[in-house]
């Protein structure tokens, strides 16, 4: 089987990975390969998901939501007092649990927020009294209490914070290598490992040229041509 990978986009390689798998399920059945194929465009369209079907089955067009999620409501970004967090709140059950943990439970029996209609339709009322509870706690405070009645919830990390939280250190998503031009310095590590291979990321990038004589060696040149072709300027 011949794959042609598209450069640069992460989501186009998933789904590219999703069709190279059917693929091989199928060569098991006829022996043959096939061609597996995808785009950025075709990517991008595919992550509409439901936006998408919103429009091709109904003829909606999907308004801008901001942050909030735009038909799961309440779903989005809340101030917190000392930063933000999302929650996840969507279906009456897991509203009226929320309303119940920010003691609120008279907010689950508002005429205005019954169902996820309702509440579609006064998102800007419901979002307001939300946050005005949700605002009264400190971020790691509001999402224990969250977790703690089963409401999907999290903290918003900015970059300092997501490389000093306990799991990331666990999973060593960050590592120390050297740099000759920098010295020591802390980068990204792999996003995964393997069992019997983990790997990672044991140096920095190379500078410029700082590896042109061992591949030149390795491609069977002399020293005397290399030097001669630093000479000249060619490398």
């Amino acid at each position: 089987m011949r794959v042609g990978i598209p450069v640069g986009d992460l989501t186009a390689g998933l789904f590219l990975a999703q069709g190279i798998l059917v693929a091989l399920l199928e060569r098991e059945k006829s022996g043959r390969g096939q061609w597996v194929s995808t785009s950025l465009l075709q990517a991008v369209v595919a992550m509409l998901d439901f936006q998408a079907t919103r429009w091709l089955m109904d003829g909606e067009v999907p308004p801008q939501a901001g942050n909030n999620h735009p038909t799961a409501i309440p779903t989005g970004v809340y101030p917190t007092r000392d930063g933000h967090i999302n929650i996840a709140a969507s279906g009456q059950r897991m509203f009226c649990r929320l309303c119940d943990a920010l003691e609120v439970p008279e907010l689950g029996d508002d005429a205005r927020f019954l169902s996820g209609a309702e509440r579609s339709q006064n998102r800007d009322a419901l979002n307001a009294l939300l946050e005005a509870r949700v605002r009264q706690y400190d971020s790691a405070d509001i999402v224990r209490i969250l977790n703690e009645a089963g409401v999907p919830c999290g903290p918003i990390l900015d970059v300092s914070q997501v490389f000093d939280n306990e799991q990331v250190k666990q999973l060593e998503l960050s590592t120390k290598v050297w740099s000759d031009a920098l010295g020591e310095i802390k980068i990204q590590n792999t996003p995964y490992r393997l069992s019997r291979t983990p790997g990672g990321v044991r140096s920095a990038a190379p500078e410029r040229g700082e590896h042109s004589d061992a591949i030149l060696l390795e491609l069977g040149r002399s020293m005397e041509t290399i030097r001669r072709l630093r000479d000249e300027h060619v490398i």
